[in-house]
Parts: structure tokens; C-alpha cells; sequence
């Protein structure tokens, strides 16, 4: 498995940016898809984005698209989500996770196996 750790949430008003960083060690991180998660408060967990090994594909859920994009700098071990235009109802814990199986994709919780602690995100009105 894959140790992460994310950082970069905190409080912004609607309409406000963020970027979230997840830092990776471990297995070989550039082999594995790493995917996004949140978490709102009484809410199931889900999908968020989803990126490639390579950082050439990425995949988005249809509540954030044209306002998040997922990147990786596998130099550094690292991925990131910029969120804009961030309205009230992304607030939530948010989590990256690495996908179990080294070159491929998926967009369910049950594709990815290693997790991070969460950063949380709070979006007021």
C-alpha cells in the first residue's frame, strides 16, 4: 500500500478557490491511478475526480466539472485538486486515494485501497 496525506483545506466563502495536495510514499506511486473522495456531514462518501498514472486522463464527477481539476506532479510524489468556483454544498471531508491495482482507473470507493486522513472543507454562503 501507499501512504497519503492531504492538505490544503479550510474555510471559504462561496464562490472562493482551493486547492488540496496529497502527498504520497510508498509503493511506486507513479504506476497508480489516484482518485478524490468527499464526505459531507450525514452523506455517504463520493466520487470526486479520478487521474491517471500519467496524469493524462482525468475523469470528473458531473457535480464538479468545469469547476475542479485533479493534476499530478509524480516528480514529487504529490497530487492536487483545484476547486473553483466552490459552492456551499462541497463542503465535506475530502480524501485521496490510490487505486489497488497499479494501471488502471476506476471511479468507485472499492477500486482504491490506500487512503489518507482527509482534509475538510467548509464552503459558507
Amino acid at each position: 500500500q501507499v501512504q497519503l496525506a492531504e492538505s490544503g483545506g479550510g474555510l471559504v466563502q462561496a464562490g472562493g478557490s482551493l486547492r488540496l495536495s496529497c502527498a504520497g510514499s510508498g509503493r511506486t506511486f507513479s504506476s497508480h491511478a489516484m482518485g478524490w473522495f468527499r464526505q459531507a456531514p450525514g452523506k455517504e462518501r463520493e466520487f470526486v475526480a479520478v487521474i491517471s498514472w500519467s496524469g493524462g486522463v482525468t475523469v470528473n464527477a458531473d457535480s464538479v466539472k468545469g469547476r475542479f481539476t485533479a493534476s499530478r506532479d509524480n516528480a514529487k510524489n504529490t497530487v492536487y485538486l483545484q476547486m473553483n468556483s466552490l459552492k456551499p454544498e462541497d463542503t465535506g471531508v475530502y480524501y485521496c486515494a490510490a487505486h489497488r491495482r497499479s494501471l488502471r482507473m476506476g471511479v468507485t470507493a472499492s477500486d482504491f485501497d490506500s487512503w489518507g486522513q482527509g482534509t475538510e472543507v467548509t464552503v459558507s454562503s
